[in-house]
């Protein structure tokens, strides 16, 4: 049975790593980096966390919608933007192999956020925009998540941090 005292250190932690994803992703849109494609958001490299708590799952999607939302993001951008942090946070947060945590994420962005850009931004929709846009965000998505995230996870893993 949970305590109270762990109840505040899981919101505690949800909050920080929102926090995170929130800061990390504006300064990724101040390079100019968090839109489009490639979008490389250093945010997601905290995916990865939820390999060590579950409280990384509510606090990556409540910064990713942060961002989103002080961003100017179109309304559909905030919505499904988010979701697709919030489904790649979750499927990472069930997987027993650490190399595939950031899996989810950049397959959840890959197929998503491309329609998102071609619908929401460019306001056309064809099958190849949509590979365009999708390996974009593949690539990004690899940079930040997969690449920027493992070496992240490697070092927090190497000092016990959060386990």
């Amino acid at each position: 049975m949970k305590t109270n005292k762990d109840r505040v250190l899981n919101l505690t932690r949800a909050a920080m790593i929102g926090a995170l994803y929130f800061i990390l992703t504006w300064i990724s849109e101040l390079m100019g980096l968090a839109r489009l494609t490639p979008q490389i958001r250093l945010g997601e490299a905290l995916c990865i966390l939820t390999w060590f708590t579950p409280s990384a799952v509510p606090g990556l999607f409540v910064g990713c919608l942060l961002a989103n939302l002080t961003m100017g993001s179109v309304v559909w951008d905030v919505i499904f933007g988010s979701l697709a942090t919030l489904i790649g946070a979750f499927i990472g947060s069930r997987l027993k192999c650490k190399w595939l945590v950031p899996l989810p994420t950049v397959l959840a962005n890959t197929l998503i956020i491309p329609f998102i850009i071609l619908y929401c931004y460019m306001d056309t929709v064809s099958l190849e925009l949509y590979t365009v846009s999708a390996l974009g965000v593949l690539f990004g998505e690899l940079v930040s998540a997969y690449v920027l995230g493992m070496i992240l996870l490697i070092a927090l893993d190497k000092r016990k941090l959060l386990k």
